[in-house]
């Protein structure tokens, strides 16, 4: 059925040089207190940026005017999208050097007008690098180079509508541009949820998400979006297609497989299929206290590779504890949580806490699915999880290198490869700054084989040369990755910033194939150049 939910838009402006909403940023007071928490951060914190300081010249070209009603070249909305939301981002925009803004901004409303966008970007040597809600935390956004005589940036939230609903086999054809509560806002009505929430929800696109092969909150499961795609309609220089929407097939390599993950530099996802499910009903949550992270590590396996398939099973060092306020006696904290829209989920929880007990764990049954020691850590960690990206912004302020990572290994590596990175990347950071830095882990999604280790890393930095200092740690991080055979992401994509470690990291054999499709797919090179391939 056609859909005819009211499309919901968002009220609070957005802020262009850091994350989220631009009101939800830490005043100067609580940056100061931020700071304290690092010796050797900077005594104020940095002034907000303006664009009115940017050196924003004339655009390097003027579109035809067919097109000039969907282009724009205001300093604001080229500030806007000359990057993603990454400290390196973020640092940049503090210090006034946010590199190469784009020329122009397009927000185009359909298919043909992605195509004309394309056949002129290509017929003048316009770089163009698709855009949706520019959260990426890997350079997946920005053009680096010149190569090119002109950037632009392709923005596709005017293509945010939830076209049709099919309740019968509970999917949705949804367009790419459709930032996460513009999307569930549409489904809401047909009591049917896509159930993909990664952080950065509020600010970023279904099209974002599949083109990224995004992960979403939910630690097992269906953990990625690639698991709730049907259907992908593609708009290329070289030509636009669909892949029928399918339960499933065998017929050869999946179309589909080729452009999830792609970044943008095959070609634009305009509209997808995809499978959605019913709002779950109920709920149980609980926390489960460890005084040793290897034992939590074994319990999060068991729970792992049992048929409990909780919705969260998060587990948090004794830093990341702190930090979130799930716990301050040293412990670590194994966050469980489960949902169903059709039966109570109390006995799983009570299944998987007595998994965790039995390696150890100390947790508390829950009552009525919820108890209040389960609530406070739960909730507090919850708090803390949404709040994060605006503390690193007050923390960069302050001059502190601020920067997460995450990746994935075998169960079998995963001990050594958390020790490794604690020990590696700390001594990297002190060597860089000085100073000691703070290295906290948590596991964000488990699988019976293996689990996604996700790491924060802070130290206070020195005044000017953030970007340098975060370089050498995220080379000492991708040194042990590599070293450990985990993958360089499990969900953060690769953009510029990991091209290097994918580059080791993909089969040589794949690696030719995928520039034959590039070479084929954009002839002229012109979509985000230098993500995934040259």
């Amino acid at each position: 059925m056609p859909a005819t939910a009211t499309v919901p838009r968002p009220s609070r402006p957005r802020s262009w040089w850091g994350w989220g909403l631009a009101d939800a940023h830490p005043d100067d007071a609580e940056c100061l207190a931020l700071g304290a928490l690092l010796p050797g951060t900077l005594a104020r914190p940095l002034p907000l940026p303006r664009i009115a300081d940017l050196a924003i010249g004339r655009p390097g070209a003027e579109p035809p005017s067919s097109l000039a009603h969907l282009v724009t070249a205001d300093p604001e909305e080229r500030a806007a999208h000359a990057m993603g939301k990454a400290y390196r981002d973020v640092i940049r925009a503090l210090r006034g050097r946010p590199g190469r803004i784009p020329d122009l901004v397009a927000r185009p409303t359909g298919d043909r007008e992605v195509a004309d966008l394309l056949d002129w970007a290509g017929e003048h040597a316009v770089a163009v690098v698709p855009f949706g809600g520019g959260s990426s935390v890997v350079g997946g956004v920005e053009y680096r180079g010149d190569a090119h005589r002109a950037v632009l940036s392709l923005d596709l939230t005017a293509m945010d509508r939830v076209r049709e609903v099919d309740t019968t086999g509970r999917s949705a054809l949804i367009q790419a541009g459709a930032l996460g509560p513009v999307l569930e806002g549409q489904l809401r009505p047909h009591g049917l949820t896509l159930r993909h929430f990664p952080q950065s929800f509020e600010f970023s696109t279904l099209g974002g998400w599949l083109a990224t092969r995004a992960g979403g909150h939910y630690a097992t499961g269906r953990t990625h979006i690639d698991d709730f795609v049907q259907s992908l309609r593609v708009v290329t220089p070289a030509g636009t297609g669909t892949s029928w929407r399918l339960p499933a097939s065998g017929a050869g390599p999946s179309p589909d497989r080729l452009f999830l993950g792609s970044e943008g530099a095959l070609g634009v996802i305009t509209e997808a299929w995809m499978r959605l499910q019913e709002r779950p009903r109920f709920k149980a949550s609980a926390s489960v206290a460890f005084g040793d992270f290897r034992r939590a590590l074994d319990a999060v396996r068991a729970i792992a590779q049992s048929d409990l398939a909780p919705a969260n099973c998060r587990l948090l060092d004794p830093g990341e504890a702190l930090f979130s306020g799930a716990s301050h006696d040293g412990s670590t904290v194994l966050v469980l949580g489960f949902e169903s829209a059709t039966a109570r989920v109390d006995d799983r929880l009570e299944t998987a806490l007595d998994l965790a007990r039995a390696h150890g764990g100390r947790g508390e049954a829950p009552t009525g699915g919820r108890g209040a020691g389960a609530d406070a850590a739960v909730g507090a960690w919850r708090s803390a999880f949404l709040r994060m990206p605006y503390l690193r912004d007050g923390l960069a302020r302050m001059g502190a290198v601020v920067d997460t990572f995450e990746t994935a290994a075998t169960w079998d590596r995963v001990p050594a490869l958390i020790e490794a990175v604690r020990t590696e990347v700390g001594a990297a950071a002190l060597k860089a700054t000085g100073h000691r830095a703070t290295v906290n882990c948590r596991l964000t999604h488990v699988y019976p084989d293996g689990a996604a280790p996700y790491f924060t890393v802070a130290v206070a930095g020195r005044p000017g040369d953030e970007v340098r200092i975060w370089d050498d740690i995220k080379a000492a991080a991708t040194g042990v990755l590599h070293r450990h055979r985990a993958t360089i992401t499990h969900h953060h994509a690769v953009g510029r910033d990991h091209r290097p470690a994918y580059d080791r990291q993909r089969p040589e054999p794949f690696a030719l194939a995928l520039r034959a499709a590039k070479n084929s797919l954009d002839p002229h090179h012109i979509l985000n150049p230098g993500v995934l391939v040259d």
